[in-house]
């Protein structure tokens, strides 16, 4: 579907019978958060200098984010998803706990005792660089010079409590690159989150492989590899054995395009899925995410089109909303309205008791980018 200045954004379509109703979050423009209701009206908004990127709500009501992408570090071109912190902002935006490093990318995980895991890359030892398989080198790269993914959990204060590694653990024999992708780094970590039993999973998008760590062991216990799913994000756990995730179909063969599923972690097969009609007009070459909601149905984000999606357990969409700030992207070029994830909340979410939700507050706001608008 093509993305024209005329084409229609904001809230496209709401059945309030099937939908599941609550308040959905997302972020735009690269320095801002807003937090809509079922209507798709503006009930509340969070702005950082730094940048507010792939937002989330926690039960403390406070807002956890990472930032924009350093600019004064060399080496992070191309490399999607970099940030320079990860950041926790009270509900007036001011800042209440932040980590800083330029190499942090793509995702983070508060955990329940406080911790937050957090993703980096790393430099690969020089010795491993020439064992890893796949990929390509272009003119200006290093053949000796590879990044890595490296996940650490962090106390509050910022201490590390555990640092993992993943050339560790990660098997050069068959944890081989995509042929289409080039050689600056080998894994490309792109989510983490953490099992019914509190271990920690991850989605590699450069070697399409989704796998299951014991963090105090760090070893491998589950590995998802299926080359009908395609350079996948947002692994998510939905039950004790089954797994959502974005198939973003990049490099599939034959016709390219995106999906949804769920998979069972015992027989690795798909259980679920939904697929546009025809297939190829939900495509997203980078981002994704795959959210169950209460009631079963399951809200969907494509990224590069900041189109947002519910759908019911029988594929019925039931809500729909297109982002509508635009904004240029010199990195990746054109005119944008891209959304990393959305979050839909329910109205007695922890995090939103006794929060000030009037679409009034935002009326400026509503009335240019609202329902109405």
């Amino acid at each position: 579907m093509a993305r024209t200045e005329h084409h229609p954004n904001g809230l496209i379509h709401y059945n309030s019978r099937l939908s599941f109703r609550g308040y959905t979050l997302f972020t735009a423009l690269g320095t801002k958060a807003f937090l809509i209701d079922p209507k798709g009206q503006f009930v509340h908004q969070w702005e950082h200098e730094r940048g507010i990127t792939n937002a989330e709500l926690l039960p403390n009501g406070n807002l956890i984010a990472m930032t924009m992408p350093s600019p004064d570090v060399e080496g992070q071109r191309g490399l999607n998803g970099q940030a320079a912190a990860c950041i926790e902002l009270g509900w007036d935006g001011q800042v209440v706990w932040e980590y800083n490093d330029p190499w942090i990318h793509h995702d983070f995980k508060r955990l329940p005792n406080g911790n937050t895991l957090i993703i980096k890359w790393e430099p690969l030892p020089k010795r491993l660089i020439r064992k890893i398989k796949g990929g390509y080198l272009d003119k200006d790269d290093d053949p000796g010079k590879m990044l890595g993914d490296v996940v650490l959990e962090l106390k509050p204060d910022n201490s590390v409590v555990r640092r993992w590694q993943s050339w560790d653990h990660l098997d050069p024999a068959i944890d081989v690159i995509c042929p289409l992708d080039d050689r600056r780094e080998w894994s490309h970590a792109n989510s983490i989150d953490i099992t019914p039993k509190g271990n920690w999973l991850i989605s590699f998008r450069r070697i399409s492989t989704v796998i299951q760590v014991v963090p105090r062991t760090g070893r491998i216990r589950w590995r998802f590899h299926n080359e009908e799913v395609r350079h996948q994000h947002d692994a998510r756990f939905t039950s004790p054995t089954t797994i959502t995730m974005f198939d973003n179909g990049v490099h599939r063969r034959g016709i390219e395009y995106s999906r949804a599923i769920e998979i069972d972690t015992r027989t690795r097969k798909v259980v679920w899925e939904y697929t546009d009609n025809p297939p190829f007009t939900l495509y997203t070459i980078m981002g994704g995410c795959v959210l169950r909601l209460a009631n079963g149905n399951t809200l969907i984000t494509e990224t590069s089109k900041g189109h947002f999606l519910e759908v019911t357990k029988d594929n019925k969409v039931v809500w729909e909303y297109i982002n509508p700030f635009f904004t240029s992207n010199p990195r990746l070029g054109g005119r944008m309205n891209m959304v990393f994830r959305a979050h839909r909340y329910s109205p007695d979410y922890e995090g939103l008791k006794g929060r000030n939700l009037d679409p009034e507050n935002l009326a400026n706001l509503n009335r240019l980018y609202g329902p109405e608008a």
